[in-house]
Protein backbone atom coordinates (compact mmCIF):
# COMPACT_ATOMS: atom_id res chain seq x y z
CA UNK A 1 0.00 0.00 0.00
CA UNK A 2 1.53 3.34 -0.97
CA UNK A 3 2.67 5.67 1.73
CA UNK A 4 0.17 8.38 2.56
CA UNK A 5 2.72 11.05 1.83
CA UNK A 6 3.10 10.04 -1.86
CA UNK A 7 0.73 10.59 -4.85
CA UNK A 8 -0.05 8.21 -7.77
CA UNK A 9 0.99 9.48 -11.34
CA UNK A 10 -2.03 10.90 -13.38
CA UNK A 11 -2.58 10.73 -17.21
CA UNK A 12 -4.28 13.44 -19.41
CA UNK A 13 -5.84 12.27 -22.85
CA UNK A 14 -6.45 14.77 -25.76
CA UNK A 15 -9.93 15.32 -27.28
CA UNK A 16 -11.42 12.90 -29.90
CA UNK A 17 -9.98 13.43 -33.40
CA UNK A 18 -6.67 14.62 -32.31
CA UNK A 19 -3.85 12.25 -32.58
CA UNK A 20 -4.09 9.93 -29.72
CA UNK A 21 -1.18 11.11 -27.85
CA UNK A 22 -0.93 10.51 -24.26
CA UNK A 23 0.35 13.43 -22.38
CA UNK A 24 1.80 12.07 -19.35
CA UNK A 25 2.27 14.45 -16.51
CA UNK A 26 5.30 14.28 -14.42
CA UNK A 27 4.70 12.65 -11.18
CA UNK A 28 4.02 15.12 -8.44
CA UNK A 29 6.92 15.57 -6.24
CA UNK A 30 6.80 13.59 -3.05
CA UNK A 31 6.07 15.43 0.13
CA UNK A 32 9.02 15.72 2.37
CA UNK A 33 9.21 12.92 4.91
CA UNK A 34 11.04 13.84 8.03
CA UNK A 35 13.42 11.17 9.18
CA UNK A 36 13.88 10.68 12.93
CA UNK A 37 16.71 12.66 14.36
CA UNK A 38 19.19 10.38 16.01
CA UNK A 39 19.22 11.00 19.74
CA UNK A 40 22.12 12.93 21.06
CA UNK A 41 24.62 11.11 23.19
CA UNK A 42 23.99 13.38 26.16
CA UNK A 43 20.32 12.36 26.08
CA UNK A 44 21.34 8.72 26.54
CA UNK A 45 23.55 9.75 29.43
CA UNK A 46 20.70 11.66 31.06
CA UNK A 47 18.39 8.67 30.68
CA UNK A 48 20.94 6.33 32.23
CA UNK A 49 21.56 8.67 35.15
CA UNK A 50 17.83 9.07 35.79
CA UNK A 51 17.40 5.29 35.76
CA UNK A 52 20.25 4.90 38.25
CA UNK A 53 18.76 7.55 40.52
CA UNK A 54 15.35 5.95 40.30
CA UNK A 55 16.80 2.53 41.18
CA UNK A 56 18.76 4.04 44.06
CA UNK A 57 15.66 5.79 45.38
CA UNK A 58 13.64 2.58 45.26
CA UNK A 59 16.45 0.70 47.03
CA UNK A 60 16.65 3.32 49.79
CA UNK A 61 12.88 3.28 50.26
CA UNK A 62 12.81 -0.52 50.49
CA UNK A 63 15.75 -0.49 52.92
CA UNK A 64 14.05 2.10 55.13
CA UNK A 65 10.79 0.16 54.99
CA UNK A 66 12.57 -3.07 55.83
CA UNK A 67 14.51 -1.67 58.80
CA UNK A 68 11.45 0.19 60.06
CA UNK A 69 8.89 -2.62 59.87
CA UNK A 70 10.46 -6.00 59.11
CA UNK A 71 14.06 -6.69 60.16
CA UNK A 72 16.99 -4.78 61.63
CA UNK A 73 20.56 -5.63 62.59
CA UNK A 74 22.01 -5.22 66.10
CA UNK A 75 25.15 -6.32 67.90
CA UNK A 76 25.69 -7.43 71.50
CA UNK A 77 28.12 -5.17 73.45
CA UNK A 78 27.71 -6.61 76.97
CA UNK A 79 27.65 -10.03 78.70
CA UNK A 80 24.17 -9.63 80.24
CA UNK A 81 22.64 -12.37 78.06
CA UNK A 82 25.47 -14.91 78.20
CA UNK A 83 25.54 -17.71 77.26
CA UNK A 84 22.47 -17.30 75.10
CA UNK A 85 24.00 -14.26 73.41
CA UNK A 86 27.70 -13.45 73.55
CA UNK A 87 29.55 -10.17 73.30
CA UNK A 88 30.25 -9.71 69.60
CA UNK A 89 27.18 -11.55 68.33
CA UNK A 90 25.53 -9.72 65.42
CA UNK A 91 21.79 -10.31 65.31
CA UNK A 92 18.90 -9.94 62.94
CA UNK A 93 15.80 -8.75 64.78
CA UNK A 94 12.31 -9.57 63.56
CA UNK A 95 10.21 -6.42 63.93
CA UNK A 96 7.23 -8.04 62.22
CA UNK A 97 6.19 -10.42 64.99
CA UNK A 98 4.64 -8.85 68.11
CA UNK A 99 1.12 -7.48 68.33
CA UNK A 100 -0.50 -5.73 71.23
CA UNK A 101 -0.18 -2.12 70.14
CA UNK A 102 -3.84 -1.89 69.15
CA UNK A 103 -3.13 -0.96 65.54
CA UNK A 104 -5.85 -1.82 63.03
CA UNK A 105 -3.54 -3.85 60.81
CA UNK A 106 -2.73 -6.35 63.58
CA UNK A 107 -5.88 -8.31 62.70
CA UNK A 108 -4.71 -8.64 59.10
CA UNK A 109 -1.06 -9.56 59.68
CA UNK A 110 0.57 -12.58 61.40
CA UNK A 111 1.37 -10.86 64.70
CA UNK A 112 1.32 -12.68 68.04
CA UNK A 113 1.30 -11.51 71.65
CA UNK A 114 4.55 -11.19 73.60
CA UNK A 115 5.08 -14.36 75.63
CA UNK A 116 7.04 -15.11 78.75
CA UNK A 117 10.51 -16.29 77.75
CA UNK A 118 10.68 -14.19 74.59
CA UNK A 119 13.97 -12.39 74.02
CA UNK A 120 13.22 -8.80 73.07
CA UNK A 121 15.08 -5.74 71.79
CA UNK A 122 13.74 -2.49 73.21
CA UNK A 123 14.59 1.14 73.81
CA UNK A 124 16.07 1.75 77.23
CA UNK A 125 13.66 4.03 79.14
CA UNK A 126 16.28 6.42 80.55
CA UNK A 127 18.56 7.08 77.58
CA UNK A 128 18.00 8.18 73.99
CA UNK A 129 19.24 6.04 71.09
CA UNK A 130 20.22 3.12 73.33
CA UNK A 131 18.81 -0.37 72.87
CA UNK A 132 18.79 -3.28 75.30
CA UNK A 133 18.22 -6.98 74.73
CA UNK A 134 16.68 -9.00 77.58
CA UNK A 135 14.29 -11.87 78.21
CA UNK A 136 10.65 -11.30 79.17
CA UNK A 137 9.97 -12.70 82.65
CA UNK A 138 6.84 -10.90 83.82
CA UNK A 139 3.75 -10.16 81.72
CA UNK A 140 1.06 -7.56 82.48
CA UNK A 141 -0.86 -8.63 85.58
CA UNK A 142 1.79 -11.10 86.81
CA UNK A 143 2.79 -11.29 90.46
CA UNK A 144 6.49 -12.11 90.72
CA UNK A 145 9.23 -12.41 93.28
CA UNK A 146 12.84 -13.61 93.34
CA UNK A 147 13.75 -15.80 96.32
CA UNK A 148 17.26 -17.20 96.75
CA UNK A 149 17.95 -16.76 92.98
CA UNK A 150 14.73 -18.55 92.02
CA UNK A 151 11.90 -16.74 90.25
CA UNK A 152 8.29 -17.29 91.23
CA UNK A 153 5.45 -16.16 88.95
CA UNK A 154 1.93 -16.09 90.39
CA UNK A 155 3.07 -18.35 93.21
CA UNK A 156 4.70 -20.98 90.98
CA UNK A 157 8.41 -21.63 90.47
CA UNK A 158 9.49 -20.59 86.97
CA UNK A 159 11.69 -23.08 85.12
CA UNK A 160 14.65 -21.11 83.76
CA UNK A 161 17.24 -23.40 82.15
CA UNK A 162 18.84 -20.40 80.39
CA UNK A 163 19.91 -18.63 83.61
CA UNK A 164 23.63 -18.27 84.35
CA UNK A 165 25.29 -17.19 87.59
CA UNK A 166 28.83 -15.86 87.80
CA UNK A 167 30.60 -16.80 91.05
CA UNK A 168 33.18 -14.07 90.39
CA UNK A 169 30.57 -11.31 90.30
CA UNK A 170 30.33 -8.93 93.22
CA UNK A 171 27.55 -9.72 95.64
CA UNK A 172 24.33 -7.80 95.00
CA UNK A 173 21.21 -8.50 97.08
CA UNK A 174 18.99 -8.01 94.03
CA UNK A 175 20.61 -11.11 92.48
CA UNK A 176 18.99 -13.21 95.19
CA UNK A 177 15.90 -11.35 96.37
CA UNK A 178 13.40 -9.11 94.64
CA UNK A 179 11.49 -6.95 95.39
CA UNK A 180 13.97 -5.95 98.09
CA UNK A 181 13.30 -4.42 101.48
CA UNK A 182 13.40 -0.62 101.58
CA UNK A 183 16.88 -0.50 103.13
CA UNK A 184 18.30 -2.59 100.28
CA UNK A 185 16.79 -0.30 97.66
CA UNK A 186 18.97 2.55 98.84
CA UNK A 187 22.15 0.48 99.04
CA UNK A 188 21.68 -1.21 95.66
CA UNK A 189 22.42 0.09 92.16
CA UNK A 190 18.77 0.90 91.48
CA UNK A 191 18.03 4.16 89.68
CA UNK A 192 16.49 6.81 91.97
CA UNK A 193 13.42 7.02 89.72
CA UNK A 194 12.80 3.30 90.17
CA UNK A 195 13.39 3.48 93.92
CA UNK A 196 10.51 5.95 94.12
CA UNK A 197 8.26 4.05 91.69
CA UNK A 198 8.79 0.46 92.85
CA UNK A 199 6.77 0.56 96.14
CA UNK A 200 3.65 1.58 94.20
CA UNK A 201 3.66 -1.85 92.50
CA UNK A 202 4.49 -4.07 95.47
CA UNK A 203 1.69 -6.12 97.05
CA UNK A 204 2.88 -8.09 100.06
CA UNK A 205 6.23 -9.53 99.02
CA UNK A 206 5.45 -9.60 95.28
CA UNK A 207 5.82 -7.15 92.42
CA UNK A 208 2.69 -6.70 90.29
CA UNK A 209 3.35 -5.89 86.64
CA UNK A 210 0.97 -3.11 85.49
CA UNK A 211 -0.98 -3.14 82.19
CA UNK A 212 1.08 -2.39 79.10
CA UNK A 213 4.34 -3.14 80.92
CA UNK A 214 6.80 -6.04 81.02
CA UNK A 215 9.44 -7.19 83.49
CA UNK A 216 12.66 -8.16 81.66
CA UNK A 217 15.89 -9.71 82.91
CA UNK A 218 19.20 -10.84 81.48
CA UNK A 219 20.11 -14.52 81.39
CA UNK A 220 23.44 -13.71 83.06
CA UNK A 221 21.70 -12.61 86.24
CA UNK A 222 24.82 -11.45 88.11
CA UNK A 223 25.96 -9.14 85.29
CA UNK A 224 22.72 -7.72 83.94
CA UNK A 225 21.27 -4.24 84.23
CA UNK A 226 17.59 -5.05 83.88
CA UNK A 227 14.12 -4.39 85.28
CA UNK A 228 15.34 -5.01 88.81
CA UNK A 229 17.43 -1.85 88.60
CA UNK A 230 15.47 0.55 86.38
CA UNK A 231 11.90 -0.69 86.09
CA UNK A 232 9.39 -1.97 83.59
CA UNK A 233 9.64 -2.11 79.81
CA UNK A 234 6.85 -0.25 78.08
CA UNK A 235 5.09 -2.10 75.25
CA UNK A 236 5.67 0.78 72.86
CA UNK A 237 9.42 0.57 73.51
CA UNK A 238 9.68 -3.05 72.32
CA UNK A 239 11.07 -3.21 68.78
CA UNK A 240 11.14 -6.92 68.06
CA UNK A 241 12.64 -10.33 68.71
CA UNK A 242 16.15 -11.43 67.64
CA UNK A 243 15.92 -14.63 65.62
CA UNK A 244 19.33 -15.19 63.98
CA UNK A 245 23.03 -14.71 64.72
CA UNK A 246 24.30 -13.86 61.25
CA UNK A 247 27.87 -13.16 62.39
CA UNK A 248 29.80 -13.48 65.64
CA UNK A 249 33.19 -11.96 66.40
CA UNK A 250 35.41 -12.62 69.40
CA UNK A 251 35.14 -9.31 71.27
CA UNK A 252 34.91 -7.78 74.73
CA UNK A 253 32.79 -5.03 76.21
CA UNK A 254 35.78 -2.67 76.15
CA UNK A 255 36.02 -3.08 72.37
CA UNK A 256 32.61 -1.48 71.97
CA UNK A 257 32.90 0.98 74.86
CA UNK A 258 35.43 2.96 72.80
CA UNK A 259 33.04 3.38 69.86
CA UNK A 260 31.82 6.80 70.95
CA UNK A 261 32.45 8.67 67.69
CA UNK A 262 31.90 7.97 64.02
CA UNK A 263 35.64 7.67 63.36
CA UNK A 264 36.02 5.23 66.26
CA UNK A 265 33.18 3.07 64.91
CA UNK A 266 34.64 3.23 61.40
CA UNK A 267 38.05 2.18 62.72
CA UNK A 268 36.43 -0.72 64.56
CA UNK A 269 34.78 -1.88 61.34
CA UNK A 270 38.09 -1.85 59.45
CA UNK A 271 39.82 -3.67 62.29
CA UNK A 272 37.13 -6.34 62.32
CA UNK A 273 37.44 -6.80 58.55
CA UNK A 274 41.21 -7.09 58.79
CA UNK A 275 40.98 -9.74 61.53
CA UNK A 276 37.85 -11.37 60.11
CA UNK A 277 39.10 -14.96 59.71
CA UNK A 278 40.90 -15.12 63.05
CA UNK A 279 38.25 -13.40 65.22
CA UNK A 280 35.10 -14.87 63.71
CA UNK A 281 33.29 -17.45 65.84
CA UNK A 282 32.36 -19.68 62.94
CA UNK A 283 30.49 -22.15 65.15
CA UNK A 284 27.97 -19.45 66.18
CA UNK A 285 27.18 -18.13 62.73
CA UNK A 286 23.64 -18.66 61.39
CA UNK A 287 22.42 -19.96 64.75
CA UNK A 288 18.83 -19.21 65.70
CA UNK A 289 18.15 -17.38 68.96
CA UNK A 290 15.95 -18.90 71.68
Amino acid sequence: MPDESTQQPSHSVQALGDPLVAEVQEPAPHEAVSSPIPPHEHHDDQTTISEYLESLLVTVILALFGTSFIVQAFKIPSPSMEHTLMVGDHLLVNKFIFGGTGAWYEKLLPYRPIARGDIIVFKYPYSDHQHFVKRVIGLPGDHLKLVDQEMFINGKLLNEPYVQHDPAALGDPLNSYFPPPAKLMISSQMLPEWVDELPKHVVGDELVVPPGKYFAMGDNRDRSSDSRYWGFVDREAIMGRPFLIYWSVDATTSDYAQETTFLARLGSVFQSIRNLPARTRWHRMLHTVH
